[in-house]
């Protein structure tokens, strides 16, 4: 047995190779045990607190937290295989690797944690009058991510012997050329920045921009999400939006309601005259319609009626609030019109035929 287990391999007894795989074998199975532990005992005790702040941090903290204690056992593992350096130095790159992995762990704590800032940030955001900082609130969370992201890998490049500094000089040889290639991406950054700080809308404003039409759901750095009244969702590009003409609905004071009442050619000038009368002095009794500013007014000769508009803003702006006016001014016009002897007109022509051309059919041969 003594004899198999120094038995070399590639320059390593295959003894080592087998503390080695032991040793992974435990840090698995440990890291089991504490994610076991983590979810049963940790968790629910933290729970009990009236703090979230440390039920939020051990959420973060936890998937690193396993991923580490198994990169210690391997790192352990690479040392008990005393890896040759010659030709290659395999022992050094598996360090390297492994510091690599640490760097990632600590990102990913790191990239974790950001959701807990993002969370607080949220609250803080809420409780404040502006709505800049509601906007701009995602914008560093996902800037916060960026820049870790990017460290992460400068730091593991660097790791595995590049500088950054050269790293960095390659990118600027080539940022004229990145610099092209990323012309719409930028452009779409400027144009989100624009947004927030020029404010044509916030997040839950219903607005229309070209075609697009819905409740905005987020302004990112590359797009603005719009959930149409369809129930998708639309991803507009910020630069698209920054250059085109929006129209927000919901900076709207009040809404508008403009009807044409059209009535029969039978109506008599002082029936007209009634009807108008009755109209205004039902606007200026409706309790959901602005006093401040209203119309009613004869004022065409229609091809089929004698029309009537009614010109009137409601003192709501809520869409169905909105529709319920328009619908009781509506039926109460009809209500008038009706009490008046009234008809509503509808499409209609009348065919008038001139008597000499029926004298001239009657009196033309016959055909035998």
């Amino acid at each position: 047995m003594t004899e198999w287990m120094n038995t070399e391999v590639l320059g390593i007894t295959l003894g080592q190779y087998a503390t080695a795989f032991a040793i992974i074998l435990v840090a698995f199975v440990t890291k089991k045990l504490f994610a076991w532990i983590f979810v049963k005992a940790i968790l629910p005790l933290a729970l009990k607190s009236k703090r979230e702040l440390d039920d939020r941090f051990l959420v973060c903290v936890q998937k690193p937290a396993e991923f580490a204690i198994f990169l210690l056992g391997l790192f352990i593992a690479i040392e008990v295989l005393q890896l040759p350096a010659e030709p290659f130095d395999l022992h050094a790159l598996a360090i390297n690797i492994v510091k690599a992995l640490v760097v990632i762990a600590i990102a990913w704590f790191l990239f974790n944690l950001v959701d807990m800032v993002d969370h607080y940030l949220q609250k803080w955001a809420e409780k404040t009058k502006s709505t800049l900082d509601d906007q701009l609130a995602p914008l560093l969370r996902k800037s916060l991510r960026i820049f870790i992201i990017i460290m992460a890998a400068l730091m593991v490049v660097q790791n595995f012997g590049y500088p950054i500094t050269g790293v960095l000089a390659s990118l600027g040889i080539g940022g004229l050329a990145f610099a092209l290639a990323a012309k719409d991406t930028v452009s779409n950054i400027f144009g989100s920045l624009m947004i927030i700080f020029d404010r044509p809308f916030h997040v839950g404003d219903w607005v229309q921009t070209g075609e697009m039409e819905g409740i905005v759901e987020e302004v990112g750095f590359r797009s603005t999400k719009i959930r149409t009244f369809a129930k998708t969702l639309i991803s507009v590009p910020n630069n698209i939006i920054a250059n085109t003409a929006i129209n927000n609905y919901s900076r709207m004071p009040k809404r508008r309601i403009h009807l044409t009442v059209g009535v029969t050619y039978h109506t008599k000038p002082d029936q007209m005259r009634e009807a108008v009368k009755r109209i205004r002095e039902l606007l200026k009794t409706h309790p959901a319609i602005d006093q401040e500013f209203f119309l009613v007014n004869f004022t065409d000769f229609g091809a089929s009626s004698l029309d009537i508009m009614v010109y009137c803003f409601t003192t709501t702006t809520v869409w169905g609030e909105y529709l319920d006016a328009r619908e009781d001014v509506s039926l109460k016009i009809m209500d008038i019109i009706e009490a008046l002897g009234l008809e509503i007109a509808f499409p209609s022509r009348t065919v008038y035929l001139h008597q000499e051309n029926a004298d001239k059919l009657e009196n033309a041969p016959q055909p035998v």
